[in-house]
């Protein structure tokens, strides 16, 4: 996988990225994070049926919001929605359907969509070679206690390779969030746009798989008994505990 980018030195030209973007915790920070580095960043989200459709509208609002940060604005490129019902059709998970969110006979949770980040990539990447973008930035983790198979190191490693033979260009894959826990990423978060931008996330990114947005914790929205608002709310626990902790991405 691509070592992180640095950022530009002033005057200088970089290569432009396209966000996978979800309008999740994740996503947003990836946002920000390639917002800092890159001239120029487009963004790309997928409708899947996905039971908490509603971070499709949070991706929106977020959007618009990271829009009027100066220095942001004018490397915000366009945004594009994609849409594969097909992991619906192929068969039913806790993400597609109203099932118990529990651990599956693999011993996977049943919130884990076969194939679902390897799908996004080389949409992702066939998109970012029409725009002419080099870079595709996504927020898997391989730290997450979800533990899906498709946000290892070694997978991303692998469709790097695999796009940049399949598309004939040098598409490069960057993971800042790979590493860090949760409270890893609010502190990657601050540290790249400062408490406006944690609080930012905290009231409008989505990650609840429910789509619950009708209870508000101080970590934001959601359920709270899912494992993506437990997983939250972990990180923002040890996030608050030692917020002035600096992060490598």
């Amino acid at each position: 996988m691509a070592e992180p980018t640095s950022s530009p030195l002033p005057g200088e030209k970089t290569v432009g990225a396209l966000v996978l973007f979800s309008g999740g915790q994740d996503s947003a920070t990836c946002l920000a994070w390639a917002l800092n580095r890159y001239d120029h960043v487009e963004t790309v989200g997928f409708a899947y049926g996905q039971r908490h459709a509603v971070e499709l509208e949070a991706r929106q609002r977020l959007r618009s919001l990271y829009g009027e940060k100066p220095g942001w604005a004018d490397r915000l490129g366009p945004d594009h929605l994609l849409s594969i019902p097909t992991f619906s059709e192929i068969g039913e998970t806790a993400m597609t359907a109203d099932l118990p969110i529990t651990a599956g006979e693999t011993g996977l949770p049943t919130t884990f969509v076969p194939g679902r980040n390897l799908a996004f990539l080389t949409f992702a990447g066939a998109l970012a070679a029409k725009q002419g973008l080099t870079v595709l930035v996504g927020g898997m983790c391989e730290t997450d206690n979800a533990g899906y198979p498709d946000c290892r190191a070694a997978t991303i490693d692998a469709m790097q390779t695999t796009l940049r033979l399949g598309l004939a260009a040098p598409i490069a894959v960057e993971t800042p969030l790979m590493h860090l826990t949760k409270g890893q990423t609010w502190a990657l978060a601050k540290q790249v746009g400062g408490e406006a931008l944690v609080d930012l996330i905290v009231e409008h990114s989505h990650t609840c798989y429910r789509g619950d947005r009708s209870q508000r914790h101080d970590w934001g929205y959601g359920c709270g008994e899912c494992p993506a608002c437990e997983e939250r709310a972990r990180g923002w626990a040890a996030y608050c505990q030692d917020a002035g902790q600096e992060v490598s991405a």
